[in-house]
């Protein structure tokens, strides 16, 4: 896995992000369980949890079930089988926009007005009162 970063440079598309553009392919899922689930994403979120319409869901050994929708946990799947007449090129450019610098003022909060009353005590001296 490191060697195709290397070979991608900065430029590699997160596994979930490549996921999320696939809005309206039929695709088929495999679960971990064994389940195998064939229907068009309607939507992929960044936990990977995965939107399906029109779904031909098959348990491991049992008889095929149609459901209207289906939402799938992203930690249940084992792969997504994409199909051939993906153009997996255009999905996998990303969208590079530019970086607006902001006004350039500060670093957060809290910076800019000393930094005295913090907690009890932080009377005339400063710190902590020992006697």
């Amino acid at each position: 896995f490191r060697t195709a970063d290397r070979h991608l440079g900065s430029r590699a598309m997160k596994l979930v992000k490549f996921l999320m553009r696939l809005n309206n392919e039929t695709v088929t899922i495999e679960l971990k369980n064994g389940t195998v689930v064939h229907g068009t994403i309607s939507g992929v979120d960044m936990s990977m949890n995965t939107h399906l319409k029109t779904v031909k869901m098959t348990l491991k050994g049992k008889n095929p079930v149609h459901l209207d929708t289906l939402s799938i946990r992203g930690n249940n799947v084992r792969y997504f089988i994409l199909p051939d007449s993906l153009n997996l090129d255009a999905l996998l450019v990303e969208d590079v926009k530019p970086k607006t610098s902001g006004t350039g003022r500060g670093r957060g909060r809290g910076r800019g007005r000393g930094r005295r009353g913090r907690g009890r005590g932080r009377g005339r001296r400063g710190g902590r009162r020992r006697y």
